[in-house]
């Protein structure tokens, strides 16, 4: 051996003792104890001194339990924040001015929200006003975006918008919880740049938090800095440091429009767990921590033994070549029936399983699930127990939930108040909202033993919608 073997071995048996632990080593053995503590202690430990000096409530809320949930494959969740330390948590109040179809919409939220009215009258874009506050406070996302993925100021402005309030676009939502008194809000009011490329531009925004004013824009440095006014503070960490609870909630508002054919789609090459039509549905299930998702799938089955009787299975699989699957198996003459995949199942079931696990999985504490006409490929029957479904699993820890729908069906709950419907109607200057306690003599009607359906579907029809035959008559 020469001598340059020899020096190369020393040195490998000393790298090998120093991984091994052995003595001598420079690198303590893997699971030993540093300074008497026990491992990893000592590195956390370090990480959270730094978070103790300030650890406001917006801070706690952001951190929550950990910082990053994530399941086997070390995904991070469909929002990238963990859950959070807040108690539970609703909007309680809408206001829009200027904002698309309405003119101004003032009304109060329930745990759970009924939208009703015509076609072409508001309700998603009611919806969207929500979502619209989203996505400006999500990473990623932005004002500017926000504005441009709605194709530009003029889009989301009202058409009767006067000049007189300078065509301003005005958004506010107030939030709360019962729990200890907490309550918040957040005001956006924005409008064109009045010369240049005429970009969409902040005019006024205000969070309040307990009484207490937390921002207030602009500030002598917006003034001194226009530009500064083309961002909120929501999406800028600097600004919003004294609210981060608000922009935690608005951030965790959901958008649910399941199509069934974007489940079934063929392509997840993509992420897309995020996408509210359900083409990365399956990815969200399988980014499910396999406990949390055991029993969630385990109450579903549960559900669908009563709305589809021949449901016997129902489970999430790879396939041979690793793509996750939804299915299971239905009962069958044969004694072991063969097993079926979303490609197979219903456009209902698939609808009535996304319906569910979207509402499984929101929690109390943060934002609404806004859900898009639920009541699509679903059997009356079913429809008609939604509104108790909403509020069982809202009991439980779910969710506030907003929905339209043309359902008369689902206005027959016996349990739905007349202050958790919002019916919309059409005007000259812009829809209206009224909520179904302020209509008139709805009292008298209800004392009767009239349901809101009958009361409120008259009110949503058009006019001269028996007219609509004669369109088509032969001449």
């Amino acid at each position: 051996m020469g001598p340059g073997r020899g020096k190369v071995g020393g040195a490998r048996r000393a790298r090998g003792r120093e991984q091994a632990g052995a003595p001598g080593s420079a690198r303590p053995p893997a699971g030993a104890e540093v300074g008497g503590e026990p491992p990893g202690v000592g590195r956390h430990r370090s990480r959270r001194a730094g978070e103790a000096e300030d650890d406001s409530v917006g801070d706690r809320y952001l951190r929550g339990r950990s910082r990053r949930a994530a399941d086997k494959t070390g995904a991070p969740r469909r929002d990238g924040y963990a859950a959070p330390a807040l108690p539970p948590m609703r909007l309680t109040r809408l206001t829009l001015k200027n904002w698309r179809n309405f003119h101004l919409a003032d009304f109060p939220l329930a745990n759970r929200m009924v939208l009703v009215g015509p076609n072409a009258v508001g309700k998603s874009n009611l919806l969207d006003a929500l979502r619209f506050l989203r996505q400006v406070a999500s990473p990623g996302g932005g004002f500017q975006a926000a504005v441009g993925a709605r194709s530009g100021l003029s889009r989301v402005r009202c058409l009767a918008a006067r000049n007189h309030d300078g065509r301003r676009v005005t958004m506010r939502v107030e939030m709360g919880n019962g729990a200890d008194g907490y309550c918040a809000s957040y005001e956006l009011t924005f409008a064109a740049e009045p010369r240049g490329y005429r970009r969409p531009v902040l005019k006024r925004e205000t969070v309040t938090v307990a009484g207490e004013v937390r921002l207030d824009r602009p500030t002598a440095a917006d003034r001194a800095d226009p530009e500064r006014m083309t961002q909120t503070a929501l999406e800028q960490v600097t600004l919003n440091r004294g609210f981060r609870e608000v922009v935690g909630f608005l951030r965790s508002i959901r958008y649910v429009h399941l199509v069934p054919h974007r489940i079934r789609a063929a392509d997840r090459r993509s992420d897309g767990a995020d996408d509210p039509y359900g083409a990365g549905f399956l990815r969200r299930l399988a980014r499910t921590p396999e406990r949390t998702r055991e029993r969630r799938l385990e109450r579903i089955r549960r559900a669908l033994r009563f709305a589809a009787p021949q449901s016997k299975e129902l489970e999430l699989r790879r396939d041979r070549i690793g793509r996750w699957r939804l299915g299971g198996r239905c009962e069958h003459w044969r004694p072991r029936s063969p097993r079926h995949t979303e490609q197979d199942l219903s456009d209902g079931s698939l609808r009535l399983i996304g319906l569910l696990w979207s509402l499984l999985e929101g929690k109390k504490s943060e934002g609404p699930v806004l859900l898009e006409k639920p009541e699509s490929s679903l059997h009356p029957s079913l429809v008609r127990f939604l509104p108790s479904i909403l509020s069982s699993i809202r009991f439980g820890g779910g969710p506030q939930v907003i929905l339209t729908t043309h359902s008369r069906v689902l206005l027959e709950d016996e349990g739905l108040g007349k202050n958790e419907v919002v019916v919309l109607s059409p005007g000259p200057e812009g829809a209206t909202t009224c909520l179904g306690s302020d209509l008139p003599d709805i009292q008298p009607d209800l004392d009767a033993g009239l349901t809101l359906a009958e009361i409120v579907g008259p009110a949503t029809e058009p006019p001269d919608i028996h007219r609509l035959p004669g369109v088509f008559a032969a001449r």
